[in-house]
This record gives structure tokens, C-alpha cells and sequence, in this order.
């Protein structure tokens, strides 16, 4: 597979020869990702996670900068020669799960796992650290290795950012690259696509207040619950009324709760939920649109009405020429057969899109539904059940050397 003309990649023969460098790391590669596996941490300070990775690159040669407001780490690699910087990413956080994989290395701390697979976007970082840093001779430019602490909500991308993660090779960083672990993807498999390539996520609340009374004698009282649930309702209509059948966008109502017990009238019913889209413009009527019809429908109820809109992460937009580099990196890399392209984005979140924003650049899938399970059928990440094949994660190596190799040749 070749890319775009004017995107030439790198002789195949070269690339072809990064997946069986990258086998050769397999087993540190695993036993990094165990190890991050049993002692999960979540948030941005992770303090065990980052003194497992700070003892994995030593003796690599690296100029590294801890992060001041956080636990994230920046590792530049100088190339043999001047040239610009590109840069490779990993998240370090894990969720508040309870693990229930049966794995011999299974979290063994209380409610929290590396659900989202996490570790082992970490593992295949620092393996691709390695494996370049014996090619650093190869690269006319810097590599700046970006492992990111609050992925899970905590906006640790941006925290990075603010704190100069993309000028630490000395200049802005002018190529960005970073994988994700799929579950219900066969295993090796690189997928992306060009343009939208994850969703925004916004979280929003709505407390409804009206007046108490007795259950037998609603007419004396101001009941809120009729009137949030026609929120419910009316918020779905608003999605197909006043959004573009050709502009995705999603609003779910995930909690809903009033009352204390059978007979009683409460004072007030609260909603909370999640804005999904597509494009910045959706995003922003959506967020408009949304505190006018809690409100109105408040009113119509006499009942008094808060609504708030908590921004969250923006849209992943992927270059498309940079996902057109991913997809041909990887069909030279991999074998054509581990090359997909994405038909359509998922509407999760991700907020590597605070570096997508400033960066060319693209995030791909990595196949990794494991070993007898077909990808219909595998636990999906954010399941405290999900599991990942441990073969998928050479081919992730291979991809994070290849994309730096190509880009700073």
C-alpha cells in the first residue's frame, strides 16, 4: 500500500523490518503492561505508573521533563540530524472499575482498572522509545514521547499542552500521533479515517425545583417529576427538530432522580446526561438549544429551572492527510491486510483532540480483540471484563516507530 503522491512513504522493506524489531521487545513490552496493569492509578497524579516508566527508558538517550501540576512525562529523542518535531502519545489512567477478567495479573487495587487499555498504550510508547532510539541516527528531526496522566476526564492532554509539551524539542511540533487499543477489532488491525474521528462529549445537569406536598393531593403541591420527564422527551425532539439530519448529534439522559418514598411530593427532580457531536458548530447550537427547552417546559409547570452545560472534551478531527500517511504506514508496516479505513466516527470522546486542535495529525485504532472471541463478541473497553491480545501490541510499536521514522526521514 503507498500513500498519496505527494505523501511517499518510506521503502517497504525498511518498515516491513520494524514489526519483527518490535517482536524482538515483545516480552519487556508485556511485562511493562502487566506490571502498569496490577497497580492501576486514575487521575492525573500516578505516581507509581510513572516511576515504572521512568525506570523502563533508563539508559535511553532521552531529555526528560516531569510535569509540574501532574504526573505526565516528556521524553524528547534528538535525531541525527536537524529537522522538526514530531510527536507520539500515550494515556496512563485508569477507571473506576471493579476487575472482573480473571487475568493472573489482574488490578489489585479496589475499584479501579486499566479498562480502557491504557497500559498498554504505555507499553507500546516506551518499546517504540526504544526501538528509536536505535534508529536515532535515522532522523533528521526530534521525537517528543507525550505520556499523558487524566485522560479519563481530567483534561490531561490540555494540562500538557499548557505546559509546553509541544515546544519541548526546542520548536512546535509539527506531526501528532496516537493510538487507541480496540477490542472489537481483529487483532493487528490499523483503522482511521480523515476529518471527524471521535465525538465531543459535554456533560450537562438540570435541577427542576417546584413545592413539596402529599402524594394524595398533587393540586396543593408543584410536582417536578412530570415536568422532568417531559424533558426527556422534549430533548429528543429538539435533536431531530432543531439539528440537521446530516449533522450527528446525541443527547442521552443517564440520571434521573426525585423523591424519597411513595407519598410524598418532592421539591426537586434533577437530570443529568451527555451531549455527543460531531462538529463544533453542532456542538455549539446543541449547548444553546438545550437550557431553552428545560426551561420552557419549567415554566409551562411553574416550576423553577437550572440548567448548566459543563464543557467537555472538543471533536477528535483527524488531518486527512495525515490519516491518508497512517493507513499507508501501516499497509507497508503491517501487511495490507492490517490496514482498514474507518467508515464512520465513534461517538466516544478523547481528548487528544486538545492536541489535534494545534497539530496536524491523526489517532488510529489498534485491533486487539483477544485470542477465540470474535470482535462482535468482545467485551468492549470501559467493561470490567475487557480484554486485549498481547501479540496486537507489536504491531502498535511498529506503528508509533514507523509514523516518526516517515515523517522526520
Amino acid at each position: 500500500m503507498t500513500g498519496p503522491t505527494d505523501l511517499p512513504s518510506l521503502p517497504d522493506a525498511r518498515l516491513a523490518g520494524l514489526l519483527a524489531e518490535a517482536r524482538e521487545l515483545h516480552p519487556k513490552t508485556v511485562e511493562l503492561r502487566r506490571a502498569i496493569h496490577r497497580y492501576p492509578e486514575e487521575g492525573l497524579h500516578l505516581p507509581e505508573t510513572l516511576a515504572k516508566i521512568e525506570a523502563a527508558l533508563e539508559g535511553l538517550p532521552l531529555e526528560t521533563t516531569a510535569g509540574k501540576g501532574s504526573t505526565a512525562l516528556t521524553a524528547v529523542l534528538r535525531g541525527g540530524r536537524p529537522g522538526p518535531a514530531v510527536l507520539l502519545r500515550a494515556d496512563m489512567d485508569a477507571l473506576p472499575l471493579h476487575e472482573e477478567t480473571g487475568l493472573g495479573f489482574a488490578s489489585t487495587v479496589p475499584e479501579s482498572m486499566h479498562a480502557c487499555g491504557h497500559d498498554a498504550h504505555v507499553a507500546m510508547l516506551v518499546s517504540a522509545a526504544h526501538l528509536l532510539s536505535a534508529h536515532a541516527g535515522e532522523l533528521a528531526g526530534s521525537v517528543v514521547f507525550m505520556f499523558q496522566p487524566g485522560e479519563e476526564g481530567y483534561h490531561g492532554a490540555r494540562h500538557m499542552i499548557h505546559e509546553g509539551v509541544l515546544d519541548a524539542a526546542g520548536e512546535q511540533v509539527e506531526r501528532a500521533f496516537a493510538l487507541h487499543v480496540y477490542a472489537n477489532l481483529p487483532s493487528g488491525v490499523i483503522t482511521t479515517r480523515p476529518g471527524p474521528f471521535l465525538a465531543s462529549a459535554d456533560r450537562f445537569s438540570v435541577r427542576v425545583t417546584g413545592k413539596g406536598g402529599h402524594g394524595s393531593a398533587p393540586h396543593q403541591a408543584i410536582d417536578p417529576v412530570p415536568a422532568a420527564a417531559a424533558m426527556v422527551g422534549a430533548l429528543q425532539t429538539m435533536i431531530t427538530r432543531r439539528v440537521s439530519v446530516f449533522e450527528p448529534a446525541v443527547v442521552s439522559v443517564a440520571r434521573i432522580a426525585a423523591g424519597t418514598t411513595s407519598n410524598i411530593i418532592p421539591e426537586v427532580a434533577e437530570l443529568e446526561g451527555t451531549i455527543r457531536t460531531l462538529s463544533e458548530r453542532t456542538r455549539a447550537l446543541v449547548r444553546e438549544e438545550l437550557p431553552k427547552v428545560c426551561e420552557a417546559i419549567g415554566q409551562a409547570h411553574g416550576c423553577r429551572v437550572l440548567a448548566d452545560v459543563e464543557p467537555g472534551y472538543p471533536v477528535t478531527v483527524n488531518d486527512p492527510a495525515e490519516a491518508a500517511r497512517v493507513l499507508a504506514l501501516a499497509g507497508d508496516a503491517l501487511g495490507e491486510e492490517h490496514a482498514e479505513p474507518m467508515l464512520d466516527p465513534l461517538m466516544s470522546a478523547e481528548d487528544f483532540s486538545y492536541v489535534l486542535q494545534r497539530v496536524p495529525g491523526a489517532m488510529a485504532f489498534l485491533g486487539a480483540c483477544p485470542p477465540g472471541t470474535g470482535p462482535a463478541d468482545a467485551a468492549a473497553i470501559h467493561s470490567n471484563r475487557v480484554l486485549f491480545d498481547e501479540d496486537a501490541l507489536d504491531h502498535g510499536v511498529a506503528m508509533h516507530a514507523a509514523f516518526a521514522l516517515d515523517a522526520l526521514r
